[in-house]
């Protein structure tokens, strides 16, 4: 198998779950190459989602929304909600300690803030789906998931990864920085070109705000952190575009 289409193979097989087939063994240069990908990989959600919600065009709006809601945690393998489980826990355990929030990150039970903040994020993204939908605003279902990888993107160049051995020390130790910029600008003028301003201006104030609580807390980000902003953005996006209809 061709090597030249690995990166962006790898980038859709980590976020999403859908099949592909990946040349093995895996080399860390494909990996950080990977993470330029990601912005792509959310476009392909996104297009699956709006074309999903014009098929659904005329239907009840929260039926419709569960449905939506459904398909996109299927299509991630709810990865980031993982993420945000683990992020949860650990920032409420860990009591502003880092070696601890750091353990607790690795445990793989999930406790109540985990829990917590699953069902108020995904609580959130219906709410704002069913408004989206009743109003016509699905656009933001498009860029959502853009930015929000773009994000995730971003975290590799503002922050060091501070896990050895974690998921995404390959991608850090061999990130393509000029091309993951671009990616991100790309994203960015999407965003725009759709009309989604206000979009990239919450992706933007919650990019800022979560990597200064990573800094902080951590000194860095994790694969879970970065899982977490994901799904921070695409709440985020979605909400301030069903407050704005």
């Amino acid at each position: 198998m061709s090597r030249r289409g690995q990166p962006a193979l790898l980038a859709l097989s980590l976020l999403t779950r859908l099949p592909v087939r990946v040349a093995t063994p895996v080399d860390e240069r494909d990996q950080g190459r990977s993470v330029a990908w990601y912005p792509a990989v959310g476009l392909l959600i996104g297009l699956l989602s709006w074309a999903l919600a014009a098929l659904l065009a005329g239907a009840p709006p929260w039926p419709a929304a569960a449905l939506l809601l459904l398909v996109w945690v299927a299509l991630t393998g709810a990865l980031h909600l993982d993420g945000l489980a683990d992020s949860a826990d650990a920032w409420l355990g860990g009591y502003g300690d880092r070696a601890r929030t750091l353990a607790i990150m690795k445990d793989p039970y999930c406790g109540p803030a985990g829990a917590v903040a699953i069902v108020l994020v995904l609580l959130v993204k219906v709410t704002a789906l069913a408004a989206l939908l009743a109003g016509g605003g699905t656009l933001a279902l498009l860029v959502a998931p853009v930015l929000a990888r773009a994000g995730c993107a971003g975290l590799f160049l503002a922050l060091p990864y501070v896990r050895e051995q974690g998921l995404g020390s390959g991608q850090a130790r061999h990130i393509a920085r000029s091309a993951v910029g671009l990616s991100m600008l790309a994203a960015a003028l999407l965003a725009l070109l759709l009309g989604q301003g206000a979009a990239l201006l919450v992706t933007v104030a919650v990019f800022v705000g979560g990597a200064a609580l990573m800094r902080r807390r951590l000194g860095g980000f994790t694969g879970d952190t970065a899982g977490a902003l994901v799904e921070g953005v695409e709440a985020a996006v979605l909400l301030a575009a069903a407050l704005t209809l």
